[in-house]
């Protein structure tokens, strides 16, 4: 990090003069680039060279770029026959400059800067893109809010204020980062990564060599960029370095997390597209690896990103007030009640937006503090907030800070589309805050009602569910008791787009305030189909071929045992199921290829889940195999 580098514009500096004499004076910057983001979480570089960019600064800034719509995810909308895409500056972001450390300028010495300028994508003079839908649903959320609370102004008696009090509405997100960093071509034994994990070897100790540098880099440089560094840590996977003849650290292979400050839910959303870059870069620049898959090693705990959402309302004395918090003889305000309601009854369709692809799914398992269950913890009693890390929303509260208290959704992993994510909440939490503003529900009767057992009557929740568990969702409940208490969750991609079509009644609470359009919705799931199904046929399968080859028989017929030779004809029966073929019978392989090319997605999800489970059999009979045998 170098203290003469430029790291952020903010957008009192977006005019022309201003951009104009800052990129004169700082020539190391030597692009600009227009970053939109699509329905699947992608962001564009459209780099263009900072002497075109001044050359035709007008155009660029208050006009439109072009690019092919073929090249960001928009299906069904962007096709062949129409694929321009406009990119549109947006002015009132926060502009960052991403420095290549390893490309020097010549004549600064400095490393080559690109301006990142956060644009919109229009198509066919339409919006169409994740941060569009995001500000458009954030200022839906605000606008409507405000009217109800001018229709309902005794809601704001437990904050001893009036409506004319407010001078506008202040929605805050935030997210965290867990990631995998490991030494390329290294790896650890699966055993060796669990025994680790459930010991909690790793979790929260000292960062050590070029792990703890390239930390120390990444928490610095969000400083430096502004995002407000609060915290970085190892997190529960990992296993112990091992050190080489030369004192350095080789085989690391560590889980770790980084937070940084809330800010606005767009802003939020941006910078963590920024964070990524930065930790990446960071670690690699170390050489060291990075990955956000949410689960890149099956059997050990996978890499969350949690969403942070809260309300407060400030007032034109100057002062602010959390919209969440309450009184000491309650949780939460009648809003947090419900907002939390709101989510809950709706998660089915948000859904799709946290959980959109087969890595996604491999991290949701009982057991690895995933949540699999639509349920909420808000704590015994109001005096001890809750710490419960087993459901899907969480209260966060603090005695002492009543600005604290907000809502974390823990479903997501690292390539949850953070855009389409906060949009979908903040939607599900006016409905909730619609009913109980409009029917005068008081705190103790949303209270009552979020608390519900099973069968128990209902206005706004679901009548045969639960809400709200203060126990161990995975130790303290059955599988069956699960799905009886908060409902079945879906173990596919497929299982979970499907909601758009079985909750109709709940996807227009997503599509309030005309944001998530039908054509929207319809792109989204077709581009989280196609990438289903194409990796399920491509590299899924590739794998498990990898896999499956390298199980071979290891022991010598003159050694081995009675167990060894029927556990080898277990192994070698298994691999014949699912990968070969014969003149009577399909493999598992061949039938998932014919449901692809069929279209036959129902099909082909119970069979990927066939294949989950042969897999895993596979993998503990393989293991089983090997450590009864003497010499390999």
């Amino acid at each position: 990090m170098l203290k003469d580098l430029i790291y952020m514009v903010p957008k009192e500096n977006h005019s022309e003069e201003i951009l104009h004499s800052l990129l004169s004076l700082h020539t190391e910057i030597k692009f600009v680039s227009f970053v939109g983001v699509d329905l699947a979480g992608n962001d564009t570089d459209e780099k263009i060279p900072v002497s075109l960019f001044l050359k035709d600064i007008s155009t660029f800034l208050k006009g439109a770029v072009q690019t092919d719509g073929s090249s960001v995810s928009f299906p069904g909308i962007a096709k062949l026959s129409n694929a321009k895409v406009d990119m549109i500056a947006d002015l009132d972001a926060n502009w960052f400059v991403d420095y290549n450390y390893e490309h020097i300028d010549l004549e600064t010495n400095k490393p080559i800067g690109t301006l990142r300028i956060p644009c919109y994508l229009y198509h066919d003079n339409k919006p169409i893109d994740s941060r569009h839908i995001l500000e458009s649903s954030i200022e839906h959320f605000k606008s409507s809010l405000m009217n109800l609370l001018k229709s309902h102004t005794e809601t704001l008696s437990q904050y001893g204020i009036e409506y004319d009090d407010i001078e506008h509405l202040e929605v805050t997100s935030a997210t965290e980062l867990e990631f995998w960093v490991k030494t390329p071509n290294d790896k650890a034994e699966i055993e060796e990564l669990s025994t680790s994990q459930v010991l909690h070897e790793q979790y929260w100790t000292r960062t050590r060599g070029v792990v703890r540098t390239s930390l120390e880099q990444s928490l610095s440089l969000l400083d430096a960029y502004g995002l407000e560094a609060e915290m970085g840590h190892k997190e529960v996977g990992g296993v112990k370095a091992k050190l080489d003849d030369s004192g350095k650290l080789t085989h690391i292979m560590e889980q770790l997390e980084i937070d940084w400050k809330y800010s606005s839910p767009l802003q939020a959303a941006d910078n963590e597209l920024l964070a990524r870059i930065i930790i990446k870069e960071a670690f690699r620049n170390n050489g060291l690896d990075v990955t956000f898959l949410a689960k890149p090693v099956d059997g050990v705990a996978g890499s969350g990103k949690h969403i942070h959402v809260g309300i407060a309302a400030r007032l034109k004395n100057g002062n602010k007030i959390n919209l969440f918090s309450t009184n000491k003889n309650h949780f939460l305000s009648s809003i947090g009640y419900s907002s939390l309601m709101g989510i809950l009854k709706n998660y089915e369709v948000i859904n799709p937006f946290i959980s959109s692809t087969n890595d996604a799914f491999r991290r949701l398992k009982p057991g690895f503090e995933a949540p699999i269950c639509i349920v909420t913890s808000i704590g015994h009693s109001v005096e001890i907030p809750s710490r419960n890390r087993t459901i899907l929303v969480a209260v966060i509260r603090d005695l002492q800070n009543p600005f604290a208290t907000r809502f974390e959704l823990r479903s997501p992993n690292p390539h949850t589309n953070t855009y389409l994510a906060i949009s979908a909440l903040y939607l599900a939490m006016l409905d909730g805050i619609k009913y109980a503003l409009s029917n005068n529900k008081s705190q103790d009767s949303l209270l009552k009602e979020l608390s519900k057992k099973p069968g128990e009557d209902a206005d706004y929740l679901e009548q045969e569910r639960a809400y709200r568990s203060e126990e161990d969702i995975f130790e303290d409940f059955t599988e069956e008791e699960r799905e009886t208490y908060f409902g079945k969750a879906p173990a596919t991609v497929y299982e979970n787009l499907i909601a758009f079509d079985k909750y109709p009644e709940k996807l227009e609470v997503i599509k309030d305030g005309g944001v998530f359009t039908d054509e929207i919705i319809n792109s989204f799931r077709l581009a989280s189909l196609n990438r289903w199904v194409t990796e399920i046929t491509n590299r899924i399968i590739n794998n498990c071929i990898e896999e499956i080859r390298s199980c071979k028989m290891l022991h010598s017929l003159d050694k081995a045992l009675d167990l060894d030779i029927s556990n080898w004809m277990s192994i070698n029966e298994l691999r014949y199921y699912i990968m070969k073929d014969s003149y009577t019978n399909k493999s598992l392989f061949t039938k998932i290829k014919e449901a692809a090319d069929n279209k036959n997605y129902e099909e082909l999800s119970n069979l990927q889940l066939e294949l989950d489970s042969k897999m895993h059999k596979l993998r503990n009979l393989y293991s089983s195999y090997k450590k009864n045998l003497l010499d390999i």
